[in-house]
């Protein structure tokens, strides 16, 4: 393992579309980057309710548990099989509310069903030896799978969130088809809301539709790679835009968000689709993004360490290789800041102590990293 400082000054960029303010070089407060490890395509993270330990994903299909004291990794058994390859592989963990009490983790990986490849969310309870140094799942259980199966290997987005109604919430993409967005009968293109067990809560917006149809909480929703609860509890997601128009929304209950139908953005080779202005009655994002900034990953951040970014919302950018920090106010939302990293960002993520911590998805000839950024100036 590698350790490794690099300074790199908070650069607040301009956004497109008149969604942040102008370019300001240089931020007084700074940070540095602080390498953790090497890893190989990590896609998602998670820290157990201490702080001592977090999980990491890598798409390939491997589960790896870290250790903070003293940063040994290890590689964690029993994991299922996965299906990598395109986008898709190894996806989201997120831990059980009650964790503490069950152990249970869920987690998201691509499968190949009948017609292509699919997602899958399952749980499974997390065994760690400690005296051994070894570590395992026992019992992976699925609990949801997309109702289609593609042979493209993209927009599966499979992120996970338990919102504070103690739910299950899945983010489905569109598997790049369009029409399964708009389709009452199906579970892609939307947010999908359960309980912890896979089953339906009678309160779903569409719940009389009976089968994989009552599962939605939301429709017309792309490739949702951002899922996350703000601290008053409200749920918020980015998806990527076809060619330009990622979307960053308020998700609310039995609402349309229009893809294929609208979107600011067009389609692949210039095909324009009507903007959201044109069709009232679909949601419209708060902010969209053109030229865009591919955001792969979401959280709200709510520690100490960065306390001018308290209750914002942090996004990172695989196209915009860094973190995008969204400002959020009543039911309005504005771009603030970037924050170059210089790579491809896909996941940021907070620990219990407040420290942030992000994995470099492929870059610098690496395979991918784990980051922390340490505040120079408090």
């Amino acid at each position: 393992m590698r350790f490794v400082r690099i300074a790199l000054p908070a650069l607040a960029l301009a956004a497109c579309a008149g969604n942040a303010p102008a370019a300001v070089q240089g931020d007084a407060r700074g940070f540095t980057v602080e390498e953790i490890a090497d890893l190989d395509s990590p896609w998602a993270m998670t820290f157990l309710p201490d702080g001592s330990q977090a999980l990491i994903t890598e798409k390939g299909g491997k589960l790896k548990l870290w250790r903070v004291s003293d940063n040994r990794i290890i590689e964690v058994g029993g994991v299922p099989t996965v299906s990598a390859g395109g986008q898709g592989g190894f996806g989201d963990v997120a831990l059980h509310p009650d964790f503490a009490n069950n152990r249970l983790v869920y987690l998201s990986w691509v499968v190949d069903g009948e017609g292509g490849r699919l997602a899958v969310v399952g749980r499974a309870r997390l065994n760690i030896n400690e005296a051994q140094g070894v570590a395992a799942l026992e019992n992976v259980s699925p609990v949801w799978r997309q109702s289609q199966g593609y042979s493209e290997g993209g927009h599966f987005s499979h992120r996970i969130a338990f919102g504070p109604d103690g739910k299950l919430y899945i983010s489905s993409g569109d598997r790049q088809n369009f029409d399964p967005a708009q389709d009452p009968n199906g579970n892609l293109g939307r947010i999908v809301r359960l309980n912890d067990d896979g089953s339906v809560p009678a309160d779903n917006p569409w719940a009389s539709r009976g089968g994989v149809g009552a599962q939605a909480w939301t429709m017309g929703n792309r490739n949702p790679l951002g899922l996350a609860f703000a601290p008053d509890g409200r749920l918020w997601s980015h998806e990527m835009g076809p060619q330009g128009g990622d979307e960053f929304n308020l998700i609310e209950r039995g609402t349309n968000y229009g893809y294929p139908i609208v979107s600011n953005g067009d389609h692949y080779g210039g095909r324009p689709i009507p903007d959201h202005d044109t069709r009232p009655e679909f949601k419209a994002p708060l902010i969209t993004w053109t030229p865009v900034i591919s955001p792969s990953s979401l959280i709200f951040y709510t520690g100490e360490q960065f306390p001018q970014w308290r209750g914002n919302a942090l996004i990172g950018g695989l196209g915009a290789r860094g973190i995008v920090r969204v400002e959020i106010t009543g039911d309005t939302a504005r771009e603030v800041e970037r924050l170059d990293l210089g790579a491809r960002i896909r996941e940021v993520e907070q620990a219990p102590d407040g420290s942030l911590y992000v994995l470099e998805d492929e870059a610098r000839g690496s395979q991918g990293r784990l980051l922390k950024l340490v505040p120079t100036r408090r």
